[in-house]
């Protein structure tokens, strides 16, 4: 059971769309940034399966995620994955425009 309910949760972020938002982009066209959100979405749904079988175990959890060291290391991890992924799109259109001008002589 726990284990269809983490497919569905995978998939739905996977597709990254819901039935109502027509004017959305595919899981192609998105931002890059757009899968930092995976992690939080997992600690979510850790804290909600948790929360379902003893409250106070989800209490602790949630105070350990506020923990300074945990927001320290989360917005540190954060910041530099941010940064890698601008530097990875930096490079992708790099290489786009090389191909264009080099290999195809757009």
């Amino acid at each position: 059971m726990l284990q269809s309910r983490a497919l569905v949760l995978a998939l739905i972020l996977l597709l990254g769309t819901t039935l109502p938002e027509v004017q959305s982009k595919s899981i192609f066209e998105r931002d890059r940034r757009d899968w930092l959100v995976i992690p939080d979405a997992i600690a979510a749904y850790i804290y909600e399966t948790v929360n379902k079988i003893s409250p106070k175990a989800a209490q602790f959890l949630a105070d350990a995620a506020q923990a300074q060291p945990v927001v320290v290391t989360r917005t540190f991890l954060i910041r530099e994955t941010t940064k890698l992924s601008i530097m990875a799109e930096q490079l992708v259109e790099k290489i786009k425009n090389l191909w264009y001008t080099k290999v195809l002589g757009y």
